[in-house]
This record gives structure tokens, C-alpha cells and sequence, in this order.
């Protein structure tokens, strides 16, 4: 697995460039038709948790996956460093492959009242841009997502945020989901529960 780091995750941060770093660089291309491909698994993916298919979702799993929601919290300019959790902290998800499996399970218990009966999803997913890592077949891709979610008559959340992922070329699956961020926009989630996927 290829491993990154992405510690300042501020849309807003408005810092000056420092006057000894280098200018902006645009990231590495890849192939458009590797990105089109790239698109279309995201958006496979998308359609798949719209449709409850979370058996057909998990196997875009990889086994060595790490999926991972940070609390975000308000900080100054001088500690945007600090404005997200870390691994050692306590986060919205920090889930492999294992745990990940439980939580499908779960959703799809007749027991698990707050998902009984089960909610309506729409997804959009965009602003998909790809790059190739040090690690053959392997691509860092980051995207933007909107999430809305109405359960019952009235019980309605709406997420919005971006997505860091690293997907892993498949002979059959076309990828997999090797690692993946997600950051969102809100420091406090609004929503009752977090009970689904990103």
C-alpha cells in the first residue's frame, strides 16, 4: 500500500507562500483514459451504496484498506497544522477491512433500528483529478463529494467534503480501494448518526 499524508486540509487557510518555496507545480498527469476510468469506477462506487448494495460495495474493498474520517475542528491560521485528528486520536472512522465488513453486516441487520427502515441515499461525486504514486498500478485520487440522506418522513442530512483515495489497478474490479480520507466540511456533524459509507 501506498501511504500519504495530507495535514493541512483548509480550503481556507489564505497563508501567504513562504518567499523561499518553490511556485506552484500542477500534479502529474495521468492518461485521460486512465482518468475516465478512474471516473467511472467513483461513480460505480457511488451507485452501488445508492442501491444498498453493500455485499457488491465490499468487494471494491482491498484487503489492506484503511478508511479514515478525522474530526475536523476550528482552529486559528497558526494551528491549522492541529485541524484535523490524527491516527492516534479519536476519529469518525479509522476502520480496515475487518471492520468494515462488521458495519455492512450490521447495516443490513433487521435489528439495527436506526437503519430499519433504511434510509434513501443520493450521491454526487466530482472535481475527480488522478495521479500516478511510486507504486505501480496505483493512483492518488481526490474528489469532492455531496451526500443526502432522508430516513423516515422527515429525518433529512445533507454531507459535503472531499475524498483523498488511492486506488489499485484490478483485472476484474477495474480498482480497488486501497486507502481513503474523508474530510469533511462541517467541524460538527449535524446528523444523528454516521452510520454509512463515503
Amino acid at each position: 500500500m501506498t501511504a500519504f499524508t495530507d495535514p493541512v486540509v483548509s480550503t481556507q487557510a489564505y497563508r501567504p507562500r513562504p518567499d523561499d518555496a518553490p511556485a506552484v507545480r500542477p500534479p502529474r498527469r495521468v492518461p485521460p483514459a486512465v482518468l475516465h476510468e478512474v471516473e467511472q469506477f467513483l461513480y460505480f462506487e457511488a451507485q452501488l451504496l445508492d442501491e444498498a448494495r453493500y455485499n457488491d460495495w465490499f468487494d471494491l474493498i482491498a484487503d489492506d484498506v484503511h478508511y479514515f474520517m478525522p474530526v475536523r475542528r476550528n482552529r486559528l491560521h497558526r494551528d491549522l497544522l492541529a485541524e484535523t485528528s490524527g491516527l492516534d486520536e479519536f476519529n469518525h472512522y479509522d476502520d480496515n477491512k475487518m471492520t468494515l465488513a462488521l458495519r455492512v453486516k450490521r447495516l443490513q441487520q433487521p435489528t439495527a433500528w436506526s437503519d430499519n427502515p433504511p434510509a434513501r441515499t443520493a450521491r454526487s461525486i466530482t472535481n475527480i483529478t488522478a495521479e500516478p504514486t511510486d507504486a505501480d498500478g496505483e493512483y492518488r485520487v481526490r474528489s469532492v463529494f455531496h451526500l443526502y440522506r432522508n430516513r423516515l418522513a422527515d429525518d433529512a442530512d445533507s454531507y459535503s467534503g472531499r475524498r483523498t483515495d488511492t486506488l489499485r489497478a484490478h483485472p476484474d474490479l477495474g480498482f480497488q480501494i486501497v486507502n481513503r480520507t474523508i474530510h469533511l466540511a462541517e467541524s460538527v456533524v449535524q446528523a444523528n448518526n454516521l452510520g454509512l459509507f463515503f
